[in-house]
C-alpha cells in the first residue's frame, strides 16, 4: 500500500479517534467529577458524612473500574443499541467508553480533592459558606491543577480504550491497525498508526501538564491567593467587633 492510499485512511481514523476521545472526556468529566466530590463528602469527616452511601457508591465504582473493556463493550450492547440505534461505528463507541472511563474519572477526582487543605474548608465554613459552597469556592479551584492532570489521564487512557474498540468495528486508528495492519498483513501501516498514535498521546500529555503547570504558577493549589482572601474576609468582621466593644 502506498502512501497515497494510507493518507486518507489515517486522517480519516485521526477524526474519528478524536471524535470518541472528545465526546467520552466530556461525559466522563460531567459525570465523574460530582461522582468524585460526593465520595468524599460523603466520607467519614466529611462535609455529608454517609458512610452507608459512600460503601455503595465506591463499590460500584470499583466494580465498574475492574471490568476488562472488552468485556464492557459487550455487556453494553443492548444498551448502546437502544441509544444510538447500532452497536458499530464511533457514535456507538462513545457509550461504553463514557461509562468505562466515569469510575475512572471519579477516582482520580476523589484523589485529588482529598488533597486540599482542610483550613481553607474550615475557613469557610466559619464565614457561614455551607456545603456548596465549600465545593465551588475551595475544593474545586484548589484542586484544579491535579483535575486538569486527572482529565489528560483520563484521555490517554481512553485512546488506548478506542484502539481496542477498533477491534469491534468502532472505528479510528485501532479499526486501521486491526483491519488493515493485522488482517490484510499491511505491516507498514500498522506500525504508521502506532507511531500516530504515540504523537497524539504525548501532545495530549504536553499539553495537560503545560495546562496544570501554568496553574500551579498563579497559586492554583494550595497557594497564598485563597488564603489571603479568607482572610481579608475576616478582618472586617474583626474591626466591627472591636469598634462595638
Amino acid at each position: 500500500m502506498t502512501w497515497n492510499e494510507m493518507q486518507p485512511l489515517l486522517e480519516q481514523a485521526c477524526w474519528d479517534t478524536l471524535y470518541m476521545v472528545g465526546w467520552s472526556t466530556v461525559v466522563a468529566v460531567v459525570g465523574g467529577l460530582p461522582l468524585g466530590i460526593l465520595l468524599v463528602l460523603t466520607d467519614r469527616g466529611g462535609l455529608l458524612q454517609n458512610v452507608v452511601a459512600n460503601k455503595v457508591i465506591g463499590q460500584v465504582v470499583n466494580v465498574a473500574r475492574s471490568m476488562p473493556f472488552i468485556i464492557l463493550m459487550v455487556a453494553l450492547m443492548g444498551f448502546t443499541r437502544s441509544l444510538t440505534g447500532t452497536t458499530i461505528g464511533r457514535e456507538a463507541a462513545i457509550v461504553p467508553l463514557a461509562i468505562g472511563a466515569i469510575p475512572f474519572f471519579a477516582r482520580l477526582v476523589e484523589t485529588a480533592v482529598r488533597e486540599v487543605d482542610d483550613g481553607l474548608v474550615e475557613a469557610v465554613q466559619a464565614m457561614g459558606g455551607n456545603t456548596w459552597t465549600v465545593v465551588r469556592k475551595v475544593l474545586v479551584p484548589e484542586s484544579l491543577p491535579s483535575l486538569i492532570s486527572s482529565t489528560t489521564t483520563t484521555i490517554v487512557a481512553l485512546i488506548g480504550y478506542s484502539a481496542m474498540a477498533g477491534t469491534v468495528g468502532a472505528g479510528g486508528l485501532g479499526d486501521i491497525a486491526i483491519r488493515y495492519g493485522y488482517q490484510r498483513f499491511e505491516t507498514e501501516l500498522m506500525w504508521i498508526t502506532v507511531a500516530v498514535l504515540a504523537v497524539v498521546i504525548s501532545l495530549i500529555q504536553f499539553a495537560g501538564d503545560f495546562a496544570a503547570r501554568s496553574l500551579h504558577r498563579r497559586g492554583g493549589r494550595s497557594g497564598p491567593g485563597p488564603r489571603l482572601r479568607l482572610l481579608k474576609a475576616k478582618e472586617p468582621a474583626a474591626a466591627d467587633i472591636s469598634k462595638v466593644a
